[in-house]
């Protein structure tokens, strides 16, 4: 479904509706990537402050001959989470695969950046999926009985609690089958200042990809919150180590979503985001626990970011 039509998704509609009948205060990120959200977050990518994509596309750059000789040729990539595919390119040249797959939430922004990319690999087959891959996907017939490579960049499994995280990486093992690999970023725990300055650029773009959350539930849910109301507000959580994204009331407001009244004080906050960063030792358990086995990793210089490449092998049964 295309999230920028008048059709609303009900699960975005549950979801809001949870946040505020139940003041849970809380509502999942992925109901940022509307095609504005889409679109803003490829700017955030751009900044000074925001590493993560710099350092993960120099990995890929970097590495690609390492990523020929232990992934081999002729394996179709399916990316979850699309988006762009800006840094898809890059692997894709490395490994000459036989078909790409971008699976993405944002039907009308999948279907432009899978045009772009067909236009840089003609003889590649591209298979657009339009598709939440928080589940299990059903991949296209025409790849059915190829080998297959998950690719998963950007630290979008830092997006999610442990649970959620371990969740999909199991949902990917049942989307990609028994011997595929997975190609996952994984950003690591650095300086807290380093951190913050990624989440809450000076430029403020950053917070107009937050707030533009609440421009979508007045867009698609019948609401009038006062957007102008809110700010952007990003905190560094060393318990959890992650950073956490929140859209915080600057003054007492009432509005309506769906014909319902709800108010919240100033300085209430609802929580939108998580970016959780790892331990190479955390990272590698995690993945484990998700049913995918560590084969090789390749960092930065300055351990800013890593790629892993995962295998699903059988379940082992105990010890």
């Amino acid at each position: 479904m295309d999230m920028t039509t008048s059709i609303v998704d009900h699960t975005f509609r549950k979801d809001v509706r949870r946040c505020f009948d139940e003041q849970a205060y809380a509502i999942p990120a992925r109901w940022l990537y509307d095609r504005r959200g889409s679109e803003l977050f490829e700017d955030i990518t751009e900044l000074p402050e925001y590493y993560p994509t710099r350092t993960e596309t120099g990995l890929l750059l970097d590495h690609g001959s390492d990523f020929a000789s232990a992934i081999g040729k002729g394996r179709a990539v399916i990316e979850f989470g699309s988006g762009s595919s800006v840094k898809t390119p890059h692997l894709l040249r490395a490994i000459d695969p036989a078909a790409y797959v971008p699976i993405d939430i944002s039907g009308e922004f999948l279907e432009h950046s899978a045009a772009m990319l067909q236009d840089d690999f003609p003889d590649l087959p591209v298979h657009p999926v339009e598709a939440d891959f928080m589940r299990r996907v059903q991949l296209p017939d025409a790849v059915a009985e190829l080998p297959k490579l998950g690719f998963f960049p950007g630290s979008t499994i830092g997006n999610m609690i442990a649970r959620s995280s371990v969740d999909l990486l199991r949902s990917m093992r049942e989307t990609l089958g028994i011997g595929s690999q997975l190609l996952i970023g994984m950003d690591r725990v650095k300086d807290r200042q380093v951190l913050l300055d990624a989440y809450d650029d000076s430029a403020g773009v950053t917070a107009q990809f937050s707030l533009n959350l609440l421009d979508r539930i007045n867009r698609e849910l019948d609401g009038d919150i006062p957007v102008g109301k809110f700010r952007h507000v990003a905190v560094w959580n060393d318990d959890y180590a992650r950073v956490e994204i929140y859209l915080e009331a600057q003054d007492d407001v009432t509005f309506s979503i769906d014909g319902t009244s709800h108010s919240l004080a100033a300085g209430q906050r609802i929580h939108i985001e998580n970016s959780h960063k790892f331990g190479l030792r955390d990272a590698r358990l995690m993945l484990r626990a998700g049913g995918w086995t560590p084969l090789e990793d390749w960092s930065d210089e300055r351990d800013y970011f890593t790629l892993i490449l995962a295998e699903a092998h059988p379940y082992k049964h105990a010890p």
